[in-house]
């Protein structure tokens, strides 16, 4: 069975981690196929955004599976790593939007999924957490670097020293989640945030995170270049053309 499947409607791609019968954790193989599937989704000129979700009703995912790593030498888990690095880059270093849609448990791995995105929807159900501490070991999905950039250097200190827990309305209030929505409900809620991206031009939205993710820790007249650098792609492009046409002929643009 696949463990990571990805579906296609219009300009959406949803990829989704498939193996609730294990609350979706990370084994070797899960790993595998999400780098596999996001570098496919990556390519394809046809996808504008992107919803990350998990099949199942109790987990988004639980991080990495111990039970996989309990059979496992530290030269195995150490040769282990340039998989999970290909995973989870993969996911981080799409060029589309990124949407994830959490329900239930998002901890260690499974949060740093969901951190990697650009739009968090938590449904009520949602629980996040970066717990490795707790079990002697530190993020190694991009968490320790992520979390302060979302929420700050203070509140991802307590999340990751503390390794506690958040339930949906405090991880809304921390900000890591940008959307609470009813139990059941975040699939639905990310589904149409996606929909409402890929109505706009691909080419000048890719060009917006480039320069967004780009910018993140750099000064800020380093930012306002990356800036330029994707007006720039946007404006000498044809949907920029496009755009401006549409909208003095008052019709929907057709996005080349």
């Amino acid at each position: 069975m696949d463990t990571v499947t990805v579906e296609q409607d219009g300009h959406v791609a949803e990829i989704v981690l498939n193996r609730p019968e294990a609350l979706n954790a990370i084994s070797t193989e899960l790993a595998r196929q999400l780098a596999s599937v996001c570098a496919e989704v990556g390519a394809d000129p046809s996808v504008r955004a992107v919803v990350l979700a998990a099949a199942g009703a109790k987990a988004f995912c639980v991080g990495a599976d111990l039970k996989e790593r309990k059979r496992m030498t530290n030269e195995e888990i150490f040769a282990q790593r340039p998989v999970f690095h290909a995973a989870f880059s993969g996911v981080r270093n799409l060029p589309q939007p990124v949407v994830a849609a959490v329900h239930g448990y998002a901890l260690g791995g499974g949060c740093e999924f969901a951190l990697s995105a650009d739009i968090i929807v938590a449904d009520e159900t949602a629980v996040f957490g970066l717990p490795e501490v707790t079990v002697g070991l530190v993020p190694g999905g991009g968490g320790t670097q992520l979390a302060p950039r979302r929420i700050g250097p203070g509140k991802a200190a307590e999340m990751i020293f503390t390794g506690r827990h958040l339930g949906a309305e405090e991880a809304l209030a921390y900000g890591i989640a940008d959307h609470s929505v009813p139990a059941g409900m975040a699939r639905e809620k990310a589904r149409t945030i996606a929909g409402m991206i890929a109505k706009n031009s691909p080419v000048a939205v890719r060009a917006a995170k480039k320069a967004m993710r780009r910018g993140d820790g750099v000064d800020l007249e380093a930012g306002i270049d990356l800036e330029e650098n994707a007006w720039r792609t946007a404006a000498s492009s044809a949907d920029r053309r496009e755009g401006i046409t549409a909208f003095n002929e008052k019709r929907a643009p057709n996005w080349a």
